[in-house]
């Protein structure tokens, strides 16, 4: 789903981030001969695309089946790069804190995931994933019993309500919109601009809690989707009596697993057992291990470093989010012993460089720098064919349907760019040689090493690149203003569940220009917005054929972002940690059922 921006439940914009130190020998040091025949291939991202089932009240009870071998004890070390984007479920929309999430936050439904990566959804505080009589434009959920938040208080209907509500005041302003915008369209802000916060509700027209244990959603067209989008972490439950509105980020009130006892911004957290989490409640969570303890100053290539060694504390360590340092990638994956400690899988991301189309306003000139990138070299930088492939479009190949031979940009065929056609239209575009671009990028080293390959490529065609650097944690928040200073800046998207529908409307609906909005590109086009609106509203074989158009239309005719790469992930952990294996939901690391072998 941002950050890539990693952004999801399903997804996830960042955001992920793998980075290089740096560019030489990437190409010689990504896995060498003998890695060559196991990366994922687009053969295992096809096995991504099947849809999701919706789990009844059985599949929703609890507890969850054990993990074979698990013991219970000790803590797990979580190396990050940085802190978390966000805690405040309503703010998050992005890969490392919605990993964190499923530690501590509980929503109405969640994804439940076999040993196959096939996801059910299933009710998480709700009994089943949610009842429906009228094709998806009513849906009711009835409450689970025993679910408490950490000091005890039990959750109920009017804690449902009010974990939607808050999403409409100016306290959020990162986290997913879907489903406010179908309770109130895309200007929901305006149907209850203070949220809960001055006594005021949405009517029961649109949600109603007619006793303690029932929530209905009231939509005025089939939401068949719903029980997906409540799975994702901006929509976990906030309970009104524990919410201290902008303060919560800093201090969230645990239902889950794990709750917060020591939190240092910048620095550490240490999460402990919720005694208030049951487990009769909870048919996907575990409470093996005693807690967490998270820092967040660990630089990619020395998590890498720490965990190929498996020394010490390393033995019972994890990366969370991140992923193996590129330029460490043939001390992993040529090692047998080490690459046993790997998971590895497709994501569901496309890495993009997004235009801002308020700056650069001629197509041609998008089309003349889209032909220039050196997809191959962006590739190399960011672990090579165990961290991505070169990209045709701007859906992922785990989405349904996904065409691997569309490539209008000829990248498969010139995967290091193509100068001279980037020069023509220059040309024909009438752009003086020195003119200037504003390229904005994170400060990570695949960001880093990034920005000197792209402003390599750009130079050669003429431009004068002024690079920007903004830090990890608030990137997203930075290019994610309409106005913003950039002209360009590399975005990542997945979907937030398989359908593109979650790619093409957060991202290129002319509708959703705003402020702290995913269309990071400010594309606006009437008859992309038109077609987003007919396939919203088709049966899904209908409607992946105007999806296929409108993503047509954006890539071939408007090109608000120039696909790179389609994202792939691989992620070591310790000796010691039992039941790690790749999360088809996440993307990274399974966070439910990890233990440690020797507490």
């Amino acid at each position: 789903m941002k950050p890539i921006r990693t952004r999801t439940a399903r997804a996830i914009a960042v955001a992920i981030v793998a980075g290089s130190l740096a560019l030489t020998g990437c190409s010689s040091n990504d896995g060498g001969g003998k890695g060559k025949s196991d990366a994922k291939s687009q053969k295992d991202a096809a096995e991504q695309q099947d849809p999701v089932a919706y789990g009844d009240a059985a599949a929703s009870t609890g507890p969850a089946p054990e993990v074979p071998g698990a013991k219970p004890g000790g803590f797990i070390n979580v190396y990050m790069q940085s802190d978390l984007t966000h805690m405040d479920p309503g703010q998050i929309y992005v890969s490392d804190a919605g990993q964190f999430a499923n530690l501590i936050h509980r929503g109405l439904t969640n994804f439940q995931e076999d040993e196959q990566g096939n996801l059910t959804v299933v009710g998480d505080v709700a009994t089943d994933s949610g009842q429906t009589t009228d094709g998806g434009k009513t849906w009711t959920y009835k409450l689970k019993d025993g679910v408490k938040d950490e000091d005890g208080n039990p959750i109920t209907s009017a804690d449902v309500r009010h974990t939607i509500e808050r999403l409409y005041s100016k306290v959020i302003f990162d986290g997913p919109t879907y489903i406010q915008s179908w309770l109130s369209g895309n200007d929901y802000r305006k149907a209850l601009p203070d949220g809960p916060y001055k006594g005021k509700h949405l009517p029961d027209t649109v949600l109603e809690t007619p006793d303690d244990k029932t929530v209905v959603f009231k939509f005025s067209q089939p939401r068949p989707d719903l029980p997906q989008a409540l799975a994702m972490a901006g929509y976990a439950i906030v309970p009104a009596k524990q919410d201290t509105k902008e303060k919560y980020d800093k201090a969230p009130a645990a239902l889950g697993p794990y709750k917060i006892a020591e939190y240092k911004p910048g620095k550490s957290m240490k999460l402990v057992k919720n005694t208030q989490w049951d487990p009769k409640t909870d048919s996907v969570r575990h409470q093996y291990v005693d807690g967490y303890n998270f820092t967040s100053t660990v630089s990619q290539p020395s998590q890498t470093k720490r965990l190929i060694s498996d020394q010490g504390e390393a033995k019972n360590a994890i990366q969370f989010t991140d992923s193996v340092d590129p330029a460490q990638m043939a001390d992993v994956v040529t090692d047998p012993q080490t690459k046993k400690r790997t998971i590895q899988g497709y994501q569901p991301y496309v890495w993009q460089l997004t235009f801002n189309l308020d700056r650069v306003k001629d197509k041609k000139v998008r089309d003349a720098i889209t032909y220039a990138i050196p997809s191959q070299s962006m590739v190399q930088a960011d672990g090579g064919r165990y961290g991505g492939e070169i990209a045709g479009g701007l859906l992922a190949p785990t989405l349904p349907g996904f065409d691997p031979t569309y490539d209008p940009f000829g990248k498969l065929k010139k995967p290091n760019g193509d100068i001279e056609k980037a020069k023509e239209l220059l040309k024909e575009a009438g752009v003086k040689e020195g003119t200037k671009l504003t390229y904005a990028y994170s400060n990570t080293p695949r960001g880093q090493a990034q920005q000197v390959i792209l402003k390599d490529a750009l130079e050669k065609i003429g431009f004068d690149v002024q690079s920007k650097e903004i830090d990890r944690a608030s990137f997203y928040e930075q290019v994610g203003k309409l106005n913003n200073p950039y002209d360009l800046y590399m975005t990542g998207w997945g979907q937030d569940w398989p359908s593109p529908s979650t790619v093409i409307t957060p991202v290129y609906d002319g509708e959703l220009v705003a402020d702290g909005a995913s269309n990071y590109s400010h594309i606006d086009d009437k008859q992309v917005n038109e077609l987003i609106q007919k396939a919203l509203k088709q049966e899904p074989e209908e409607a992946a054929k105007t999806w296929e158009q409108a993503h047509h239309r954006i890539v071939e005719e408007i090109n608000p972002a120039a696909p790179v790469y389609y994202s792939k992930q691989i992620q070591l952990f310790g000796s010691n940690v039992g039941g790690a294996k790749y999360s088809t939901e996440s993307s990274y690391i399974d966070i439910n059922d990890l233990y440690l072998k020797q507490p």
